[in-house]
């Protein structure tokens, strides 16, 4: 994977604080010095007071891993600058400097971002890039610098603390050494980006744009004696409730560890992977009748995680759902969303979706849906019927459904004449094709099912885990 520098600041240094100090201070004396009427307000007073702030709160709350995004407030000071330049009285021979003043203020938006993402990794730059505004400013009113005109000069207080602040910034930069990955621009709150797939690749989400559209239908059927001893062994061992669905799961986790394209997943038309952090989804049951309530849990797993690792984080997640009498988070966010009259939910779950296609969903709603995702496993087995090809949500990001039903019996005839009855798990999967090829996908399987073959191997974390393509 590309290695990438990665700037950060954090709020345990002071400098960070004073930086976030000089932003609240830019933002009052702007109410308190700049007086500006009519529909000038928002570009010169209300602009610069957002991007300030903006500004500030970026560098305490999210500095750690998201210092690029505080490229967002300084093109937004660019714009207030921009539309001060523009609107500035100039003279005739003026205003060819004015223009390249605005000209040069793009420049500066641009640097910026290209020096905070890390692909000019030049921090100084800033220092000139955030006193060029000011300068240009001073410039202007140069009449009332050479008279020492502090009076005049005092409307300029504010863009001299939002440079102040930029300035400071530069000293509070530090670099995440550490060689995991780090986001950037593109990147969303549950996955990284895939840039260096085959144009064909990233073509195709454009032309099959639905989930259900793109959907793959694969059925496997696993010799399941081993697993079968390998349950009782573990059982012995004190993990009472471990069964097929503990072992399909530690075993799909492994096979990742050779094959991580399958945690990747199409959003806005863009394939991201969600790395090491695999997102189970399970339906769950509190009482198994045909009137109990059914939820939906989520469970983060990683490649590295064993059988017993799987087991643990599985049912307490399970535990919690059946012995709690408040519903679950899921439950209470559908509870909310039928508050709301039909007419205005078709509104708000197509808002839903629009945040969703732009990366812009909050964390906590991600966390809720069931519809995000790396795979959905469901037992038919557990209901006595077999298993069925479940379809894909066109809404959210699962790109993969797996459901596996009763166990069977087969008779089969070896090599040398004799017929053994062997135990058979049937196993049937919906997957959204444009996540990886189809060679990719065989390779997963073939692997999945050696794995099952040989369960044992699950008692230790693999000997290696390998990374997704940059």
């Amino acid at each position: 994977m590309e290695k990438r520098t990665h700037f950060y600041v954090s709020p345990k240094n002071g400098l960070t604080w004073l930086v976030a100090l000089c932003m609240v201070c830019s933002a009052v004396a702007r109410v308190l010095f700049v007086g500006v009427e009519g529909t000038d307000v928002w570009s010169q007073i209300v602009l610069p007071i957002a991007a300030a702030v903006l500004f500030g709160l970026m560098c305490l709350l999210c500095g750690k891993e998201q210092f690029y995004k505080t490229a967002i407030p300084v093109w937004m000071n660019c714009i207030y600058y921009g539309f001060f330049f523009f609107g500035y009285n100039f003279v005739a021979f003026d205003k060819l400097i004015g223009g390249l003043f605005a000209i040069a203020l793009l420049f500066v938006a641009v640097l910026y971002t290209q020096v905070t993402s890390g692909k000019i990794p030049a921090t100084l730059l800033i220092i000139p890039l955030g006193a060029f505004p000011l300068a240009a400013r001073l410039y202007l009113n140069r009449w009332a610098v050479i008279s020492a005109n502090w009076e005049a000069l005092l409307p300029l207080l504010p863009d001299a603390l939002f440079t102040l602040g930029l300035i400071i910034v530069v000293f509070a930069i530090r670099i995440h050494s550490s060689e995991e990955y780090h986001p950037t621009w593109g990147d969303r709150t549950d996955g990284r980006r895939i840039r260096t797939e085959p144009p064909m690749n990233q073509v195709s989400p454009y032309v099959m744009w639905t989930r259900c559209a793109s959907m793959n239908l694969f059925e496997e059927a696993f010799e399941i004696t081993n697993v079968e001893r390998y349950i009782r062994q573990k059982r012995k061992e004190g993990l009472t409730s471990f069964g097929l669905m503990h072992v399909m799961l530690a075993a799909y986790c492994r096979a990742m560890c050779r094959y991580p394209g399958l945690n990747r997943f199409i959003a806005g038309q863009k394939i991201y992977t969600h790395g090491n952090d695999i997102q189970f989804c399970l339906t769950v049951k509190k009482e198994m009748t045909s009137t109990s309530p059914e939820t939906v849990i989520k469970v983060h797993l990683a490649p590295t995680d064993t059988a017993e690792d799987v087991y643990n984080k599985v049912n307490k997640e399970i535990e919690a759902v059946k012995n709690s009498p408040l519903d679950s988070g899921f439950d209470n966010l559908a509870h909310a969303f039928m508050l709301i009259p039909g007419l205005v939910l078709k509104f708000t779950v197509w808002l839903l979706r629009v945040l969703d296609y732009f990366g812009l969903l909050p964390k906590f709603l991600l966390e809720l849906s069931p519809f995000h995702g790396s795979v959905f496993f469901t037992s038919m087995g557990s209901l006595g019927i077999p298993p069925i090809y479940h379809h894909l949500y066109d809404f959210g990001n699962l790109p993969l459904f797996g459901s596996f039903g009763c166990k069977r019996r087969a008779l089969e005839v070896q090599e040398d004449g004799s017929v053994v009855q062997k135990k058979y798990l049937d196993f049937r999967f919906s997957m959204d094709e444009r996540i990886v090829d189809g060679f990719y996908y065989a390779a997963f399987f073939k692997c999945f099912r050696r794995i099952i073959q040989r369960p044992d191997q699950l008692d230790l974390p693999p000997e290696e885990v390998l990374k997704d393509i940059d």
